[in-house]
């Protein structure tokens, strides 16, 4: 069943270097929800405060109608897995064993039979049940990724938060992994929350798209309605000419001279209008 995460107010700072304050938002469905944004934008921090890694400098996150802050990690982790950024970390454990991991919230250290073919259907998901026995430093940066996916989905949470998942991964496996992420967020009614940088990607398979422009949500619904030209040089800083394939918006980035300003912060500049982005667009001079 989909979780309700409320944020109220929500403000984060790592220090005195605050990422944002009064941040609303209302996630209350299920399916595939992608977050866009620059880099230091505050994506992840946005993940942090929904599963209690960092502590808001002011508001508050509810799930379920229940402030985290007030949530046990235990009970948090029975409703909540999370999938970090890709690090070169690796265990000295089989890969069996780190997919079991994400059954800890359910069962605890005692393996049930049950735990054991939970795991190993997830592995088979995420077409990695060959690998099974091998030790998981062993494998590739992509392989990892794929491990550690398939531990979120052991934890059979509600909400399922990853970031940038398809970072590692080749093509195939991008397109595989989104497509499957929907698929499950949809057949088994939970909330799948990705970080993803990929617009077009997104684009394909979200059913929902959140922008974070520095300090604030820029923009919020689907991507046909969020990905706009004006929207992608209003947060990136980048032209790009849009396209609708199969009824989702393609973008055609610009080869523009903005990118390599030097003092340039994506997510900073001034606001503009699609009438003034035509007007200033070199590529028509």
């Amino acid at each position: 069943m989909a979780v309700h995460i409320k944020a109220e107010d929500l403000g984060a700072s790592y220090g005195d270097n605050v990422i944002w304050e009064h941040i609303n938002l209302d996630i209350n469905e299920p399916g595939l929800i992608s977050i866009l944004g620059p880099n230091g934008v505050g994506k992840s921090t946005f993940m942090y405060t929904i599963n209690k890694i960092l502590e808001p400098s002011s508001g508050r996150i509810l799930l379920d109608g229940t402030d985290v802050l007030e949530l046990g990690y235990k009970d948090i982790a029975k409703k909540v897995a999370y999938v970090p950024q890709a690090s070169g970390e690796t265990f000295a454990m089989t890969v069996m064993d780190t997919v079991l991991m994400g059954r800890y919230p359910h069962s605890g250290y005692s393996v049930t039979q049950e735990d054991l073919e939970i795991a190993a259907d997830c592995l088979q998901k995420m077409n990695m049940g060959e690998f099974a026995l091998r030790n998981f430093n062993e494998l590739s940066a992509g392989q990892h990724q794929r491990v550690m996916i398939a531990r979120g989905l052991a934890q059979q949470p509600d909400l399922l938060m990853l970031d940038e998942p398809t970072s590692n991964l080749d093509i195939y496996h991008q397109i595989y992994t989104m497509r499957l992420l929907r698929d499950i967020a949809h057949e088994k009614n939970m909330t799948v929350l990705i970080i993803c940088h990929d617009l077009n990607i997104a684009s394909r398979f979200s059913d929902r798209v959140i922008v974070f422009r520095k300090g604030s949500v820029y923009a919020d619904g689907t991507a046909q309605e969020v990905l706009t030209e004006e929207t992608i040089f209003n947060v990136y800083n980048v032209k790009a000419d849009i396209q609708i394939v199969d009824g989702r918006p393609y973008v055609i980035f610009h080869a523009d001279d903005s990118i390599d300003d030097p003092d340039f912060q994506c997510g900073v500049v001034d606001t503009v209008s699609k009438e003034d982005l035509q007007e200033a667009d070199p590529m028509d001079e």
